[in-house]
């Protein structure tokens, strides 16, 4: 289960993209009530998305710089899903 939460949250750093969100909009495409898929949850925990505020937007999301650094990694080659940023599948313990 842990691989499939760890594609969605390359999913959801893809679809946030490079331009901050309302955090309304993130949390109603994204939270869900389900144990078993926590991917708004985990990619908080990992430090991979910021909050903040827009005059007229009101709270937004984006992906943090460790998220970004994620992101390109994994989806370069040069890191594993769920793994720390620049491990490979074949460096993990």
């Amino acid at each position: 289960m842990a691989d499939t939460v760890d594609h969605l949250v390359l999913d959801l750093l893809e679809w946030l993209g490079t331009s901050p969100r309302p955090y309304s909009q993130v949390l109603d495409a994204w939270r869900t009530s389900c144990p078993r898929l926590p991917v708004w949850e985990e990619a908080n925990d990992r430090g991979f998305l910021a909050r903040g505020y827009s005059p007229g937007v009101g709270r937004i999301v984006s992906v943090s710089d460790d998220g970004a650094r994620h992101l390109h990694a994994c989806r370069t080659g040069t890191g594993a899903p769920g793994s720390p940023t620049g491990t490979t599948s074949a460096e993990q313990p």
